[in-house]
């Protein structure tokens, strides 16, 4: 009997929860029990929060919208709800208790508001249970440091495209904090405290920034960090110990940057790395044994630099990377990469090597120059080619009578209108007279078969 009961009751809840997400929908919205109970308000021209939601709603989509202002408990008291979405809307004050009513929320997108310029200390603070927050693309300039002190679950933090010119202070002492979107921003350094008690972190994003300064172990404690990019910023040079203690760092960009040298000291502590971005920047030298220490390392990218060489000893002891990237520098192709062609021929690690230099090679492809071996098997650069053309030309009287026949032709062309049989004759004389230098038609075989005119333009040539 009680297990009969307890069979209608789980058969009525599901309808009953249908039920109840349908009956308080706001109008022109659609609910539906995708993720339990789904209320979609995208893209229908509201301009303000709908007065009320389903209690039972779990996510709640009002995207794409004219909101401008979010006031007290703007929701209400929704106690179920896990995801908020107010992306691509108008909005540009937020009361500070705006958020209360919805204790476990999980996730919050306030992105492409770009009429958010200030932001509360306390905008947040209801939101205990908040792991992902994104106010992307929102014209910030800046936040309070405290910003975040009640948000004691905070995971991800989306922070790209704003106007920040500093990394917020209010990362600093997030326990919590895995990852940090702060790409596309007008950052200008990373100062030595920037990131300081942030223990969790395993992805920064700092690309696309006006970063020129970095201070000596700005990443100290992000022991745990694994993704780090700094690619497409204005640094020329780094601190020795930039990346001190990144034990745990797979993969690091700095590609599209004005770094001429490369440190031997940098990647020391980058025993875990798999990818090294090094492109698009003014890379001319790099020490050796840069990557000694890279012993994970599986793709290594130096192409679109200035280098001209690379000496082995860079890469020792390196024999395992999976891939190595070169191409766009202008290599000079002589005995100090032979090396490197060895490289491409044996363990197909590399490919697109152009030559710059010598003149002889350039254009040519590193795969295709052979190296030539002293007697004591000692390489031997590649030379410039000394082109000699063989034209075979008259004797010297035939060249004195060519000359005076050629003379008096050039003459009789600048003759007035009317004087062509004179031309002719003389055009005659003149293929008789060379033919006739010589004992044989062997010697100048072509003669006999050149038509006058014809026979004129080809000894010019030669002469001249």
């Amino acid at each position: 009997m009680f297990a009969n009961i307890l069979y209608v009751v789980l058969s009525i809840q599901p309808l009953y929860a249908m039920w109840a997400c349908f009956r308080s929908c706001p109008s022109s919205c659609v609910c539906t029990q995708e993720r339990n109970c789904s209320v979609l308000c995208d893209r229908i021209g509201l301009l303000e929060i709908p007065n009320e939601f389903p209690c039972e709603a779990s996510f709640i989509n009002l995207d794409k919208n004219n909101i401008k202002f979010l006031s007290e408990r703007a929701f209400g008291t929704l106690p179920s709800l896990k995801s908020l979405s107010l992306s691509h809307n108008n909005i540009s004050f937020i009361t500070p208790g705006a958020f209360k009513g919805l204790p476990n929320l999980i996730e919050l997108k306030m992105a492409h508001n770009e009429y958010i310029r200030y932001l509360h200390t306390r905008t947040f603070s209801a939101l205990k249970k908040l792991m992902k927050l994104d106010l992307a693309d929102c014209n910030l300039f800046n936040i309070p440091d405290r910003l975040f002190v009640d948000l004691p679950l905070l995971r991800e933090l989306m922070f790209f495209q704003n106007n920040f010119r500093r990394i917020p202070g209010a990362i600093r002492g997030m326990q919590s904090l895995t990852h940090v979107y702060l790409e596309s921003n007008r950052i200008e350094a990373v100062a030595y405290n920037s990131l300081q008690d942030i223990p969790n972190l395993t992805y920064l994003n700092l690309q696309d920034n006006k970063i020129n300064v970095i201070h000596d172990k700005s990443f100290q404690d992000c022991q745990k960090l694994e993704y780090l990019f700094l690619n497409d910023n204005l640094l020329n040079e780094l601190p020795e110990n930039s990346f001190k203690g990144l034990k745990k760092l797979k993969m690091l960009n700095l590609g599209g940057n004005y770094i001429r040298n490369v440190s031997r000291v940098w990647f020391q502590d980058l025993v875990e790395l798999e990818v090294l971005y090094l492109d698009r920047n003014k890379i001319s030298f790099i020490e050796e044994e840069a990557f000694e220490n890279l012993t994970s390392l599986v793709s290594l990218h130096l192409n679109s630099n200035n280098l001209t060489t690379l000496p082995f000893e860079v890469f020792r002891p390196v024999y395992f990377i999976g891939r190595l990237y070169l191409f766009k520098n202008p290599w000079e192709c002589d005995c100090r990469i032979e090396w490197l062609r060895e490289w491409m021929e044996s363990y197909k690690l590399v490919r697109d090597i152009p030559c710059s230099s010598p003149s002889s090679l350039t254009g040519i492809d590193l795969s295709s120059v052979l190296f030539q071996k002293s007697a004591e098997g000692i390489c031997l650069d590649p030379t410039e080619l000394n082109f000699t053309y063989y034209i075979p030309l008259p004797t010297e009287p035939l060249q004195s009578t060519m000359e005076s026949k050629l003379s008096n032709l050039i003459s009789k062309l600048l003759l007035p209108r009317g004087r062509y049989e004179d031309l002719r004759n003389l055009t005659e004389s003149f293929y008789n007279g060379t033919y006739n230098v010589t004992s044989t038609a062997s010697t100048f075989p072509l003669a006999q078969s050149i038509p006058p005119m014809i026979f004129f333009v080809y000894f010019t040539n030669i002469i001249y």
